[in-house]
């Protein structure tokens, strides 16, 4: 199975491909979708939208796992980020991926087995679950990825985490 793992943003994208047989994980592609913050915000979406929908289409992934949002104290980011998860769960809708959420506390638990774990554990811990070299960044790929795996690590229940 081909997972594409999702962490939203407006200024970077977290993407993060994997492939999953039984217990394996190994990466396919990762990287970041960048937006300048000069843009407009309908320039920003935009791009948001037809770059991930490109790798949709060059990667061709069976599921797609995205990052649930969480509170911020800036309003102003937090709109924002929120448009932005809303172009891309309306490119997953439109390139037919089913699509899951997990929260922050779940990825993490996922990943290092601990809810609270720190960022960099967790970057850690992708990096050896995945052989890679070093630990991908900016940090949103590395969460990418590591929803990704959360996803991988929720097969068997994953019906549990579909978006409706």
């Amino acid at each position: 199975m081909r997972i594409l793992g999702i962490d939203p943003g407006i200024a970077i994208v977290g993407v993060g491909i994997i492939d999953y047989d039984g217990n394996k994980a190994r990466d396919v592609f990762y990287d970041a979708i960048t937006t300048h913050k000069d843009l407009s915000l309908d320039k920003r979406l935009e791009k948001i939208y037809y770059e991930l929908g490109a790798i949709i289409d060059k990667y061709d992934p069976d599921e797609a796992a995205i990052e649930e949002l969480f509170y911020f104290k800036n309003q102003k980011t937090v709109i924002q980020v929120a448009e932005a998860r809303g172009v891309t769960l309306l490119c997953l809708k439109h390139k037919n991926l089913a699509t899951y959420e997990y929260t922050p506390l779940q990825i993490k638990q996922a990943v290092t087995g601990y809810g609270r774990a720190e960022k960099k554990q967790m970057q850690e811990m992708v990096k050896t679950f995945l052989h890679l070299e070093k630990v991908p960044k900016p940090d949103d790929v590395a969460d990418a990825l590591a929803v990704a795996l959360t996803h991988s690590a929720s097969i068997n229940f994953k019906d549990q985490f579909l978006l409706r």
